[in-house]
């Protein structure tokens, strides 16, 4: 019998996206999509310049200020500097391809046997069911990695619904963060008072110095944060706020499953987690907060 909505706890919900993420996140670091990325002629000395097509290309070869909204945290100077220059460089179509051939690779170099594995196909299947079943309305970026056309290894489709349960969840997140009145610089200012990153690791989204300050200012004079820049108590649980409200955004697509079938993917999930965990391909800190809020 399937779940009814509302029965999944939300800190099962955040476990299930803490144990996706990072399957999700290989995109951005493994070595073999660089290796793709450059081969189209992608400059690959940092991550920012495939970053943003790769993510962007399911929404096709749209202009930077679109690009901009749909990624929310991002300078959009940042995201100008990147998206312009990009779909000179190779098609939207290209770059979605590349970045499936990356994948395989990067699986097949962390994973090895565990691959092709029957547990492997368990946890895609069950996986397939959850992001089949999210609500894409009002979801951009989930939208457009809905739409795309199923992988047919097992892997593969097991990284596909990760990448459409993590930007299911990311759209959700901005609407989180719009109801709570933070714009995007203020979103991050917010988040780096609470300690879900350093300062300098959020500063990797491009904003000015006077543009971070003028944030902070804004949201000293809301009461949220101190002079310091750290989050007062009024900070903190508008903070835990959008973090709960995005966790009940997440949560739909998750009644797909019993509690039985949710318990086993968690334990499918695990030990792949702790594979790509231990490649060392991820950064130790990220600007998601992931085991801090």
């Amino acid at each position: 019998m399937v779940k009814h909505e509302g029965q999944l706890g939300l800190d099962r919900v955040r476990q299930l996206w803490h144990l996706l993420e990072p399957l999700h996140a290989v995109l951005y670091y493994a070595p073999a999509v660089f290796e793709e990325a450059a081969a189209l002629g992608y400059d690959t000395e940092e991550r920012w310049p495939s970053y943003f097509p790769y993510r962007a290309a399911p929404l096709g070869a749209i202009g930077a200020e679109r690009v901009a909204s749909a990624f929310y945290s991002f300078s959009p100077r940042m995201v100008a500097e990147h998206i312009d220059p990009a779909w000179k460089i190779a098609s939207a179509e290209a770059l979605l391809q590349a970045r499936v051939r990356g994948i395989d690779r990067a699986y097949r170099a962390i994973l090895g046997d565990r691959t092709d594995s029957p547990e492997m196909a368990e946890a895609a299947a069950l996986a397939r069911r959850v992001a089949e079943a999210a609500d894409i309305a009002g979801r951009p970026l989930a939208a457009a990695h809905a739409a795309l056309e199923w992988p047919r290894a097992p892997h593969l489709q097991l990284w596909h619904a990760a990448t459409i349960l993590r930007e299911h969840r990311g759209d959700g997140h901005i609407a989180a963060l719009m109801v709570a009145g933070l714009d995007p610089v203020e979103s991050l200012v917010s988040f780096a008072a609470i300690g879900a990153a350093s300062v300098e690791r959020f500063e990797s989204r491009g904003w000015t110095p006077a543009q971070w300050t003028s944030a902070r200012e804004r949201l000293t004079a809301r009461g949220l944060i101190d002079a310091d820049g750290t989050a007062t108590e009024a900070g903190r649980e508008l903070r835990r706020t959008v973090e709960e409200h995005t966790d009940q955004l997440a949560a739909g697509p998750w009644q797909s499953l019993t509690q039985d079938e949710i318990d086993r993917l968690v334990e499918l999930l695990g030990e792949f987690w702790v594979a790509v965990l231990s490649s060392g391909l991820l950064p130790s800190e990220t600007t998601l907060g992931i085991g801090r809020v």
